[in-house]
């Protein structure tokens, strides 16, 4: 079955003059569904996220695919697919194969919806997307960088990668503090504003960074990271009073956040018993055998290693089919994160003060759309995977998920 009929209720509630429309996506990495929900207790001044949600359609939360981290998540997200079917099974290409970044669309296993766009005819933009470097895109300023400052990337590889070539001058000559060093959100804003000013994209793909940098620095809904979210607020006020006649304007996350208080490595308490087969995965842990199962469970047991709930079986057909071939595994407790890598204490004080990669259920992600005239909606918690289907319906679009 296409995709274009898998979501009546947003697709019905649009005016019939607006189908197919222009669509703008805003994807806030690390907006954890709580921010919204919680608004009010935590006192956020986000006008502009609160009118998206008073006037727009907003799901109650959405639940993502393991890893919950931004790379296979982006991906998910234009996919529709699951990193076991799109191939990029984390920020970073395995070891064996380099451990660089997914930097390249050609690593992709699946369809997208820029392949979509493109075999239609019509025209695509993506800013600092993840896996966008040679991607079918009209015009592009790909994830790429040789230099990281926090959530910044540096302007000169971006610039090295881009498309057209020259997009970086044509966006400084109509902005002259677009900048020449480091691409940080208020300037991913400004590149958004430009290509909705002049040339008005049917689909543009923006990724703003700096809530993931400062959760992962102080914590989620710290001081700090509320003041960011603010911040963004701001910019995605400047992208709807810019929204051109036609557009929908769709907000999104990859993956929700928690505090982290300590790490723990489980794998020196396992080679300390001579036991092999146990995987840290950050938020949760895996066991490949079944002396790692009885083990984790033995540490359970004890309420010292920081293991929470064990994951039943059945729920790694829907949200980690990649690893189904686990014995076991477990979430981590509250606040904790399951370090890997060489290591020679089990416990530690934790290397970043928030984290995600934990399993889909633990958090919620976040979906909702604007547009004028759209009928206001509370939608139900829907999965990551639905996402490229209602963006493809909003887009009039035939797109049906699965490998190239």
């Amino acid at each position: 079955m296409r995709l274009l009929l898998l979501v009546p209720l947003f697709f019905a509630a649009l005016p019939a003059a607006a189908q197919p429309r222009r669509v703008l996506v805003v994807s806030v990495d690390g907006l954890d569904q709580r921010y919204l929900d919680d608004a009010d207790r935590l006192g956020l001044r986000i006008p502009n996220l609160r009118r998206v949600l008073k006037e727009g359609q907003w799901s109650r939360g959405v639940v993502g695919q393991a890893p919950t981290v931004t790379w296979p998540s982006h991906t998910t997200l234009i996919s529709g697919v699951g990193p076991d079917i799109h191939g990029i099974l984390g920020n970073r290409r395995p070891k064996s194969e380099g451990g660089e970044y997914y930097w390249s669309a050609s690593l992709l296993h699946a369809r997208t919806l820029l392949d979509a766009v493109k075999a239609a005819g019509r025209t695509s933009a993506t800013i600092t997307w993840p896996v966008t470097v040679d991607a079918p895109v009209t015009w592009n300023l790909p994830e790429y960088f040789q230099r990281r400052r926090g959530g910044d990337m540096d302007v000169r590889s971006i610039e090295s990668k881009c498309v057209p070539a020259d997009l970086v001058k044509s966006i400084a000559a109509v902005y002259p503090a677009f900048p020449r060093e480091w691409m940080e959100d208020r300037n991913r804003t400004m590149a958004a504003l430009y290509l909705l000013k002049t040339v008005q994209p049917d689909l543009i793909l923006l990724h703003l960074v700096d809530l993931d940098s400062e959760a992962h620095q102080t914590g989620p809904f710290t001081r700090e990271a509320n003041a960011t979210l603010e911040n963004i607020d701001e910019y995605i006020g400047q992208l709807l009073s810019a929204l051109p006649k036609g557009y929908t304007f769709v907000l999104v996350s990859d993956h929700g956040f928690e505090k982290v208080e300590e790490e723990i490595n489980l794998s020196v308490a396992a080679k300390a018993r001579g036991v092999e087969g146990v995987r840290a995965m950050g938020g949760y842990v895996i066991a490949s055998t079944p002396a790692a199962a009885d083990l984790l469970r033995e540490l359970k047991s004890t309420g010292k290693y920081g293991l929470g709930r064990e994951i039943p079986k059945e729920e790694f057909a829907v949200y980690a089919p990649g690893q189904a071939k686990a014995v076991a595994a477990f979430e981590s407790a509250p606040g904790v994160f399951f370090a890997a890598g060489e290591a020679t204490e089990v416990h530690s004080k934790p290397h970043e003060a928030g984290n995600h990669g934990h399993w889909p259920t633990r958090y919620r992600a976040v979906y909702a759309a604007w547009q004028p005239g759209i009928q206001a909606a509370r939608l139900p918690e829907i999965s990551q995977k639905d996402i490229a289907g209602r963006l493809a319906s909003l887009l009039g679009l035939e797109f049906t998920p699965g490998p190239r």
